[in-house]
């Protein structure tokens, strides 16, 4: 079982544009952010990393992104100033100090606890794959 955060890939990539009445503000910072996301093919790693878990009999776990790296693990307070840095996280509200892709990580195993005790799985569907073995009719 592998868990990762649900990213809506496509909001995160949005045109900074605007319209000729409201022109947007640091377009071409934002089409530089676009295309780095995009390179990064997130949501090809997580249909690859689906249709391997299900070809080996495994599961892909999403969870809801929101503030995953910015909940304090400790308190649970939410706050965006949370972040000193990318990687610094330090609770404004109880002190707690950590990486902040620690952090993440922590809460996004907490939040897979969470949805799995209500049981909410969220395991999607399993895609059909048959096996090079079975292909070429080398077992039964």
């Amino acid at each position: 079982m592998v868990v990762i955060e649900d990213l809506d890939i496509g909001n995160m990539s949005a045109n900074a544009a605007g319209t000729i009445e409201i022109p947007g503000v640091n377009v071409r910072q934002k089409a530089g952010l676009n295309k780095a996301i995009l390179d990064q093919s997130w949501g090809e790693f997580a249909g690859q990393l689906s249709y391997k878990q299900d070809w080996r009999g495994g599961w892909v776990i999403q969870v809801p992104a929101r503030n995953m790296n910015r909940t304090c693990p400790q308190c649970g307070h939410v706050d965006a100033d949370d972040r000193r840095s990318q990687a610094v996280f330090a609770c404004v509200s109880c002190g707690h100090t950590a990486n902040a892709a620690d952090v993440a990580a922590l809460n996004i195993a907490r939040a897979w606890h969470a949805r799995s005790a209500c049981g909410h799985t969220s395991l999607g569907g399993a895609s059909v794959q048959e096996s090079a073995e079975a292909r070429l009719g080398l077992v039964a």
